[in-house]
């Protein structure tokens, strides 16, 4: 008597426990996510996305800055000095001799993608002197001129005189790639959290399906010992039964919980709600669709969407314009020089008696200001033009050879680089369709077994209301059932992720999602 009185107290206390727990739930705040919802909400508010979109758009401004060169550049410069000297000959100045000089210049230069420079410059000076004899002062004198360099040999043509902003735009496409491996690995990251909670939360309510299944029995037994139609020792088994449910279902609530701050950390929830105290409520279920590639589909996909491997064929144009470049770098350095001047000279004009400026004697003056001497030099009235070459031939050139056979080792590692990663994606795609088409067929067995054991359940209780079974087939029976759903649940969640897996292998992620990263890099 004492023995049935502690069961069925046991049996009381079990069936109170799971209620408590639902009861909690309901206070808790909620948010509906889909899966696009959940990746949506990564790529905007992740810490670790916001990092690495940072990446490209340091590449970008390093290719504003190399740009710079071909930003002309326009400078002005003044000079004026006075000078006082004692004067040593009553030839020179009665006294001390005093020159006031000023010079002012303004010039334009720009650099033309050859290789070459241009430039245009107009100077202007003014000369004040007290020295005797002198027949125009103060004088003024202006220059325009243009100034044309351009290398023919080293340092010649588009490519070597735009290196450094063919690199820089290289490497901007690289930073983006690699932003894009980034988004690939994150998106998958948050599809394998997803599904992975979905599992979960699905594993728990077949748990509870089975907790309840073992209580039904439960149930039953107890009437059948109340009116004697079983013996008390035999209701010990089920009581068993449903506390081991139990201690399942807290293990399956961990889980839950476990995964469920692990999506919520990816997506940086706590950024969007302020409050870590949200249960997320899952909207997408596991689809079972089939998506069969053929192997020469999905190389040519991932030819033209893997990042890794854009990546170093990008390695490998830089490679090839280091190689050109230190090949120019052994050329001798031969120069064209051309230049072309326009002058202008005016001022006051002093008479000397007799025309003679030795007599010291002035008998006048013409006036002249600056303005004759600019408008000479804009009208091009005295015109005067040089064109020259220069070669300079290097008497060692060892350093330079050194870089060369630098350059032609890096491009040889690249294209081995190259291979390896193509041999590798090669056994990453067989494997990722493999596993596709392994989960699948994986999910087609496990439902068949679970649709088997279903049927069987049903004949064992069948069999048990009949007196013909007993309590532990029955829950023998449960157990499979459970196990059974478990297996086809987990075989469903793992060929979405196998789908997910081999999307981020073929680099089609970003396209399957309509994600654009020029949409990201603008934001």
């Amino acid at each position: 008597m004492h023995r049935l009185l502690f069961i069925l107290l046991l049996s009381g206390f079990v069936l109170t426990i799971a209620p408590r727990y639902s009861t909690a739930q309901s206070n808790e705040k909620t948010i509906a996510l889909s899966l696009e919802d959940c990746i949506v909400k990564t790529l905007k508010q992740n810490v670790n996305v916001a990092i690495e979109v940072l990446n490209p758009k340091i590449s970008s401004l390093a290719v504003s800055q190399a740009k710079e060169k071909y930003l002309p550049q326009f400078s002005l410069s003044m000079n004026k000095r006075n000078t006082e000297s004692a004067s040593y000959s009553w030839l020179d100045a009665s006294d001390q001799v005093n020159t006031e000089y000023q010079f002012y210049t303004a010039q334009y230069t720009q650099a033309i993608p050859t290789g070459a420079f241009f430039s245009v410059s107009l100077e202007n000076d003014k000369n004040v002197t007290n020295r005797r004899f002198q027949t125009i002062n103060p004088r003024f004198g202006s220059t325009l001129t243009f100034d044309f360099s351009q290398p023919l040999l080293r340092n010649f043509g588009f490519k070597n005189a735009n290196r450094e902003i063919i690199i820089a735009k290289t490497n901007r496409d690289i930073s983006e790639n690699r932003f894009k491996s980034i988004l690939l690995q994150t998106i998958y990251e948050v599809e394998a959290s997803y599904w992975n909670l979905v599992f979960s939360i699905e594993n728990l309510k077949a748990r509870q399906q089975s907790l309840d299944l073992a209580r039904d029995l439960l149930e039953r037994n107890k009437r059948s010992v109340e009116i004697g139609r079983m013996a008390p020792i035999d209701l010990q088994s089920a009581v068993a039964e449903v506390a081991t449910r139990e201690a399942d279902i807290l293990e399956a609530e961990a889980m839950v919980k476990n995964r469920e701050d692990l999506l919520k950390n990816t997506i940086n929830l706590s950024a969007e709600m302020r409050d870590d105290n949200v249960r997320i409520i899952l909207v997408d279920k596991p689809a079972i669709e089939e998506k069969s590639i053929t192997l020469d589909k999905a190389l040519e996909l991932a030819r033209q969407h893997r990042p890794d491997l854009q990546e170093i064929k990008l390695n490998i144009n830089n490679d090839n314009l280091d190689v050109s470049y230190a090949k120019n770098q052994l050329l001798p350095e031969l120069n064209l020089q051309a230049s072309y001047w326009s002058p202008g000279i005016s001022g006051t004009q002093i008479l000397y008696e007799g025309g003679n400026a030795t007599t010291g004697a002035v008998i006048g003056t013409v006036p002249g200001g600056s303005s004759q001497a600019l408008n000479d030099a804009l009208d091009f009235r005295y015109q005067n033009w040089s064109v020259g070459l220069s070669l300079d031939i290097p008497v060692n050139t060892l350093f330079a050879r050194n870089q060369l056979e630098q350059a032609r080792v890096n491009l040889d590692q690249s294209k081995l680089r190259l291979q390896d990663l193509e041999q590798q994606i090669l056994l990453e795609i067989k494997t990722a369709n493999r596993t596709v088409e392994t989960n699948l067929k994986r999910v087609k067995a496990y439902r068949i077994a679970r649709e088997l054991t279903e049927k069987k359940l049903e004949t064992e209780e069948e069999k048990l209301r009949l007196g013909n079974s007993t309590n532990y087939d029955v829950f023998l029976f449960q157990r499979d059932l459970s196990d059974a759903q478990a297996n086809e649940l987990s075989a469903i969640i793992e060929y979405n992720l196998s789908l997910a897996y081999r999307d981020r292998v073929l680099g089609i992620s970003l396209e399957q999602k309509h994600i654009k990263i020029s949409d990201m890099l603008r934001n």
